[in-house]
């Protein structure tokens, strides 16, 4: 993999890259959709590839390893096959998974011991077979294995879990280094900076991931329930002491103005749930703000969606027939908004690049910002 930084904004430190992979090139600042189990959830992969045209999606570790299983996905000849997509993919670790089942995991200096939401059957993750799974299943970037730690956090515990998650960093390198990649195209790991909110942690963090040197790096930790204020704090503090010529990933963020703000503090690439989790409840994204489809006061507006004309669907639909299909409960519903939630994400970054190239970024994002926050 290789990262060409090719503009960086004079009145903010927002950039726009290319990162380049076996799989293609990846132009930055980059939104992933995330396909948790091989499926971006509700989204054909032609209207993945033909309305939405991301460069890269994202897997989770955690959910292919439990089902369909590293056999069948070897068998397959790895996740692009089995899913039937050409293009990049990146695969978290699945630490963020374990997180979330705090009632029912144990983490020790080995690994994380955890019990599967499908059947209840208990699994045991370390650094080692983290590595070993995320090879199996074949993705373009892999991460690290760390720890999320939850918000609020004690300092004694970040401290002790960031450290942790520099050494199991450290065990992950050495383990990829004995087992080659299984497919015919390379693999690229990057570690995850951790210390919770606490800005000396967040630091000495960083160092030690920059030190590293690895091709790329990730931002855990955040964007789990801390104010956004303090999100940012600690972008800022990280994105400064990351190497410059290598592209920077935050994890699980987030609404449209978290990934513009982050965008101006020097963040390349982002992945969430939050335009498709959103869409399947009726709550839309759009430039003048954000729209709960379901609201009465949509029943007999046939309006666009995007008053701005933007479209991500084959056809303009009205926001009277999306309401109509919410309301008839219509599966088709749950499509059409999840399609352009994400549509929306992908025009959103590649605008945003489009004002970094053209020099008037900071501008136009405090303008957008000012626009998206509102309800409609």
């Amino acid at each position: 993999m290789k990262f060409d930084l090719k503009v960086k904004d004079s009145q903010s430190k927002a950039r726009a890259g290319v990162v380049t992979t076996d799989h293609g090139e990846i132009e930055t600042p980059i939104f992933m959709p995330v396909g948790t189990v091989g499926s971006v959830k509700g989204v054909h992969q032609r209207e993945l590839k033909e309305d939405i045209n991301p460069d890269i999606i994202l897997g989770n570790t955690y959910h292919l390893y439990l089902r369909p299983k590293t056999d069948i996905l070897e068998q397959a000849g790895g996740l692009h096959k089995f899913i039937g997509w050409d293009r990049n993919i990146l695969t978290d670790s699945g630490g963020y998974q374990v997180y979330s089942l705090s009632g029912t995991r144990k983490i020790n200096e080995q690994g994380v011991k955890f019990k599967s939401h499908i059947d209840g059957s208990y699994h045991f993750f370390s650094p080692e077979s983290v590595m070993e799974i995320q090879r199996s299943i074949g993705a373009d970037i892999i991460m690290a294995f760390d720890e999320c730690t939850p918000y609020p956090c004690d300092y004694g515990y970040a401290k002790r879990s960031m450290h942790m998650t520099h050494r199991w960093l450290k065990r992950c390198i050495d383990h990829l280094e004995k087992v080659p990649p299984k497919y015919d195209y390379n693999q690229t790991l990057f570690p995850i900076v951790q210390g919770s909110t606490f800005k000396d942690l967040r630091k000495q963090s960083a160092e030690f991931i920059a030190s590293v040197g690895a091709e790329g790096n990730a931002i855990g930790g955040l964007s789990v329930g801390e104010p956004a204020e303090e999100m940012y704090e600690m972008t800022d503090i990280v994105c400064d002491i990351l190497p410059e010529d290598k592209p920077r990933y935050l994890m699980g963020v987030g609404t449209p103005i978290n990934i513009l703000e982050n965008i101006a503090l020097g963040v390349d690439m982002f992945d969430c749930v939050m335009p498709t989790r959103n869409a399947r409840n009726g709550m839309l994204f759009t430039a003048h703000g954000s729209i709960n489809i379901k609201n009465k006061k949509w029943e007999n507006d046939f309006s666009p969606i995007d008053e701005m004309g933007i479209t991500f669907v084959d056809t303009q639909y009205s926001k009277a027939y999306l309401r109509h299909l919410f309301a008839a409960n219509e599966l088709l519903a749950k499509q059409i908004a999840s399609i352009h939630n994400l549509g929306f994400y992908l025009w959103l970054v590649r605008e945003a690049r489009k004002h970094i190239i053209a020099g008037d970024f900071t501008t136009w994002k405090n303008r957008m910002v000012q626009q998206m926050n509102k309800r409609l």
